[in-house]
């Protein structure tokens, strides 16, 4: 039974062998080496980065990276429910448990997200 999976685990090895050759050997050996200020300037929509105040390191406020985290959350959400509620019916009451577990694991996220301001837009 296991010698079947044999081939997709041999394929799953090989392409991430070759995600991981791409990433770091080729980009590395073909990639331009010349670096400048405007390269290593935050890059903020193609417009010219605002000035920081003095003292200050950061680039983006948190709360940009804790509303996309958010969105992919619920974008990862909705790609589940959208099939399941296709084939609501044939599933049953296992199907039914699954996806009542499955909201509630995401309205936990919500919560801490929303304990810990991320809604919030002062």
């Amino acid at each position: 039974m296991l010698s079947s999976y044999l081939p997709i685990v041999i394929m799953l090895i090989v392409v991430g062998g070759f995600a991981v050759t791409m990433v770091t050997v080729v980009s590395d050996l073909l990639g331009p080496r010349r670096f400048n200020r405007a390269k290593l300037d935050a890059y903020e929509c193609g417009i010219e980065p605002t000035p920081l105040p003095a003292g200050t390191a950061g680039r983006f406020p948190i709360k940009f990276y804790l509303t996309a985290m958010l969105f992919i959350v619920f974008d990862i959400e909705v790609v589940f429910l959208y099939p399941w509620a296709q084939s609501a019916v044939p599933l049953g009451v296992l199907g039914l448990v699954e996806i009542i577990l499955f909201i509630g694991t995401v309205s936990i996220v919500y919560a801490y997200v929303w304990r810990r301001g991320g809604l919030d837009w002062d």
